[in-house]
Order: structure tokens, then C-alpha cells, then sequence
């Protein structure tokens, strides 16, 4: 019996002759960046090495957008940030050894935060494969070892006709939920020999469907229908599936109170009568979530930050739907269902019988002014100004990227809307190349970077990058002379004089850097910051604004339990 839905149509006579007489200079490298074109890229990311040249030089013949970083972990995070901006496939191309182990860092944050990121890595000529030493030049003994801990999948190639298929299938797996990175390896003779193979015209990697089982929904629609005091947990799954339209009719008809996660953020409207928002480092939170009879928690593991630092313990039943079936009850029994949210969260819907609590919209009420009030009793008004100022300045539409910074972590609990950070794999330097990225994805926006001095060296050299393809990225650099977060951590744990030896940091003088590398930058105090990062977004191409300032962050409420 044949499934006629995936049969391809009959070639025309126009294109059978096209592959009988393929055009004359092509390489496995065209068929690569043909490969990506016919499965629907419209933008690669990279930087090129010694025996990815084969890649590089078909970009000319293509009509891909290239956008070339200058650090190969730099290049991974504007891929990431593409992904999770546009929920599409970021290709990244990289060389070989060096060149594709300083992207790891990147992969990894791919992969903890779901971003779609499809990197395409040479590799050494085929001779000198199979694990001997021939004294190549950047040879490692087993280089898709290195990525096989990090990726989703990993497809080698070793002939140019096992190119579109490998590239295909790592494009099905990098959009299969749960998205992440996936890795393609093909060596420098692949790339670089002539190929009489056909262009490769548009291709189908559709990704697989994952839903829910019905029995499964029917547990837990019965559960939640059911419960006195049910709340919902909403991870970044549901930003990932674009599922916040179901989250919210089912909030709505379950009359249930949500909490959204770090990674979550812009799942469910910040201001909507059932939202808890996202104070999870906030005691008062974490009880009313253990005080919740059914817990439905959508696309989210319940790790580390998403457990109040593991001090969460739920009295009532849990209900966990997760893409990824490693999290799956991995820190609290459930009834686990695997399945993607946007799935699981419409056969829900379909299924739970409405339930009315007059009471549920006061219980947010009273759980957020206690929040409110335990903030407001710390001596945070220069913190909580400056996030404010931040949230002005930003037009609503503009997305925001924020590096492992203090500020970032106050954005956490307290931004009110979607916002994307280093949080997954929490590595510095995630946020000015992620919003270079995200720009590349739409140049009709401005996009805002937050960083700390720390963070922002990581990062320095894309100064050139924003300024060689105009992106409309600001970069907010909070220079408080040192890693802030770690100085606060270290003080805390070891006191004061332990921290000066690996916290302080000697720095340049960032607005005359950003100056030299022609992009327009200015110092601003706390004060002046709104109007100087509302001016700095609102002007075409990049710019940098300095915020020199010491910022605390709110007392670890963790610990009040």
C-alpha cells in the first residue's frame, strides 16, 4: 500500500533537462548550501576555516544570506538566537578541530534551551580519517566524540551523494520536538572534489508529529477537572510549540492560576487576572505552588531555577507534559506525559470540563503583593529604577537578549514579557551575539543586548560584525568592574577578600571601543538611562550605552522556607 501524501510529483521536461546538464564548477559544497536553500534556510551563520572553504565558496553561487561572525561561539549564539526568534532551522557553518570545538559552548546553550540549530562542520581529507594520526592540520582523533554529549543527532558524510540526505535528516531532527542542535560532519575532499550530480531542487524534512497518548489525557484531564486548587507551570515548551494561545484557553477554562518559568517567559500574559508571572526565587510562590492539589506543568523539566534551587516540594499531584523524554519525572514522580505542548495542551483542551473558582484571581492578587512587599522591604530602588528604565526604553515589539548578568537575573523574575537568555546552559557572552542574530532574522526592529563588563569581553570582536552588516542591535553594557554575579557568590561564601583575586576586572573604556570600531556609543548614568537607550534603539544600525553601576541582587528567598 503506498502513501501517495509524500509521492514527488513527476518532473517536468524542462527540469529533467536542468539535471541532465547540471552547471559546470560545482562542488559538494554546492550541494550543501543547495541542500539548505531546497529545504527552505534563507540565512547561514559561520565563519570559515581551511577545509570548510568548499561551503564558503559555494555561498557565492547561492542566494543564501550569509552573516559571518567572528568567533565561532559568537556565530553559534546568533544561530540560537535565529532559532528560537523564528522557531526555523539555523544553519552554522564551521571548519574542522579548533575552529568547531570553540562552538561547543554555544551547542550546548542550543541544546538546554531547544534552539534549532543545524552546524555543518568539515572535516579532515577522508585519508585522514579513522582515528590514526596523519598530521593534519587541525585533526582530532574522534572530532564527532566531542559533539555527540551536546547535539541531538550527529550525521557523517563521506561521499558528496550522501550530502542532501544527511543534511535533511539532521534538519528533521533539529524541528522534531523537542528542537535542538544537531551536527553534520563532511571532510575537505567532499567539499572541495567537482560533483556531476543534479542540483538538488526544494526537499521535505518535515518533522515527526509527537502527541499525546489518549489515555494519558484522559488521567490528566480528569485530574484537573477535577481539582480544588490546580495551577500550571509553563515552560519554555510552549513558547518553543507556539502554543501560549491554548495555554491561556485552558487556563481560562480551568480557572487556574499560572506560573511561568525563566525559559517560559511570554507564555502567558503578564497581567492576565490567573498570572502568577515568574517569581520562582520567591518563597511565597514556591508555597502556593506545593499547596496546589493537581501541578500541570507544560515544557518545563523543573530544574535547577525552576524549583526554587531544588527547595520545591509538591504535596498534590503533578501532571508533567515534556518533548524531552530524559526530563520526563526527572526531579519529581508525575504522571508523565511525552509529547509536544501545543499537542498535549489541544487534546486538554478538547477534554477537561470547565470548572469555575471565583477565588483564584484573589490568590494571585495576594501571592504577588507578598512578593511585592518582600522586595519593596530591601534596599532595591537603584535596581528596580533601572530595570524599569530598561522596560520603557524597549519598543514593545523589540526582542531582548541578556547575557549571565545581574540585571538578567532581576529580568528573570521581574521583565514582563518574553525575553531570551544565556539561562539554559548558563555560559557568558550569549547576549550580543544572540541579538546580532535575532536582528538578522528582522532588520525592521531594533533589537536590545544587555551584558555586564564581564560578559561584554566575551563578546567584543562582534562590535565588527554589527557594524559590517548594519545590524540594529543596542548594547547595554552594565559595567559595575567585574563579574558581579560571582563576586556576590564568592563574598557570600567565602567572604570578602577571596573574591578581589578572580572578580575584579581591569576593563577598557568601552564607549571609545565601541567608537573605534565605528559604532556610535555613550556613557549614561542611572538617571539618564531611559531616554539614552530610547534615543540609542530608536537610531538606525548598532550602538552601545555604558551604565557604570554596582547592582544588588534581592535577598535568595529560597532560604526563607
Amino acid at each position: 500500500m503506498h502513501d501517495h501524501d509524500h509521492d514527488t510529483p513527476p518532473f517536468t521536461p524542462e527540469q529533467t533537462a536542468a539535471a541532465l546538464n547540471p552547471p559546470p564548477g560545482r562542488t559538494g559544497g554546492d550541494l550543501v548550501v543547495e541542500t539548505l536553500y531546497g529545504l527552505g534556510a534563507t540565512t547561514v551563520f559561520g565563519l570559515p576555516g581551511q577545509h570548510a572553504l568548499g561551503m564558503f565558496d559555494a555561498l557565492r553561487r547561492s542566494p543564501l544570506d550569509y552573516v559571518g561572525l567572528r568567533v565561532e561561539n559568537n556565530a553559534g549564539f546568533a544561530a540560537d538566537a535565529y532559532g528560537r526568534i523564528t522557531g526555523e532551522v539555523a544553519p552554522l557553518l564551521l571548519s574542522t578541530g579548533p575552529g568547531a570545538l570553540t562552538a561547543l559552548a554555544a551547542l550546548q546553550e542550543s541544546a538546554a534551551a531547544s534552539a534549532p540549530v543545524l552546524a555543518v562542520s568539515s572535516q579532515v581529507p577522508a585519508a585522514g580519517l579513522g582515528g590514526g594520526r596523519h598530521g593534519y592540520l587541525h585533526e582530532l582523533r574522534d572530532q564527532q566524540a566531542s559533539f555527540r554529549d551536546i547535539v541531538k543527532s550527529v550525521h557523517p558524510v563521506r561521499a558528496a551523494s550522501q550530502i542532501p540526505s544527511a543534511i535533511a535528516a539532521a534538519w528533521e531532527s533539529a524541528l522534531t520536538a523537542p528542537h535542538g542542535p544537531v551536527w553534520v560532519e563532511i571532510p575537505q575532499d567532499v567539499l572541495l572534489a567537482e560533483t556531476s550530480l543534479p542540483p538538488v531542487t526544494a526537499m521535505d524534512a518535515t518533522p515527526r508529529e509527537l502527541p499525546p497518548r489518549p489515555e494519558l489525557t484522559a488521567v490528566a484531564a480528569h485530574a484537573l477537572s477535577h481539582a480544588e486548587r490546580p495551577v500550571i507551570v509553563a515552560g519554555g515548551g510552549v513558547v518553543r510549540s507556539d502554543a501560549a494561545g491554548k495555554l491561556r484557553a485552558l487556563a481560562e477554562k480551568l480557572d487556574a492560576p499560572v506560573v511561568t518559568t525563566f525559559g517560559g517567559k511570554g507564555a502567558f500574559p503578564w497581567k492576565h487576572p490567573l498570572s502568577l508571572q515568574s517569581w520562582l526565587e520567591d518563597r511565597h510562590t514556591t508555597d502556593f505552588l506545593e499547596a496546589a492539589d493537581v501541578l500541570l506543568v507544560v515544557g518545563s523539566g523543573l530544574g535547577e531555577l525552576s524549583s526554587n534551587y531544588h527547595t520545591f516540594r509538591p504535596r498534590g499531584r503533578v501532571i508533567q507534559i515534556e518533548a524531552d523524554l530524559g526530563k520526563l519525572e526527572s526531579n519529581h514522580p508525575a504522571l508523565g506525559i511525552h509529547a509536544d505542548a501545543r499537542n498535549a495542551l489541544s487534546a486538554l483542551l478538547d477534554s477537561v470540563e470547565e470548572r469555575h473558582d471565583p477565588d483564584a484571581a484573589a490568590s494571585v492578587r495576594t501571592v504577588l503583593a507578598k512578593v511585592r512587599e518582600r522586595i519593596a522591604a530591601q534596599d532595591l530602588a537603584l535596581e528596580r529604577r533601572v530595570l524599569a528604565s530598561v522596560r520603557e526604553a524597549l519598543p514593545a515589539a523589540s526582542p531582548s537578549f541578556w547575557d549571565m548578568t545581574i540585571l538578567a537575573y532581576w529580568a528573570w523574575s521581574a521583565w514582563p514579557g518574553p525575553m531570551h537568555s544565556g539561562q539554559g546552559a548558563g555560559g557568558l557572552g550569549y547576549g550580543f551575539p544572540a541579538a546580532l542574530g535575532a536582528a538578522a532574522a528582522d532588520r525592521t526592529k531594533p533589537v536590545l543586548a544587555v551584558s555586564g563588563d564581564g560578559g561584554a569581553m566575551y563578546s567584543i570582536a562582534e562590535l565588527a560584525t554589527a557594524r559590517q552588516y548594519d545590524l540594529p542591535v543596542t548594547w547595554l553594557i552594565v559595567d559595575d568592574g567585574g563579574y558581579g554575579i560571582l563576586r556576590a557568590y564568592m563574598t557570600d561564601a567565602f567572604g570578602e577578600s577571596s573574591a578581589a583575586e578572580a572578580t575584579e576586572l581591569s576593563r577598557p573604556d568601552f564607549v571609545a571601543l565601541a567608537e573605534s570600531f565605528g559604532v556610535p556609543a555613550v556613557r549614561t548614568t542611572p538617571e539618564g538611562l531611559r531616554d539614552d537607550l530610547a534615543k540609542a534603539l530608536a537610531a538606525p544600525g548598532p550602538s552601545v550605552v555604558v551604565l557604570p553601576a554596582v547592582l544588588k541582587m534581592f535577598a535568595p528567598t529560597h532560604l526563607d522556607a
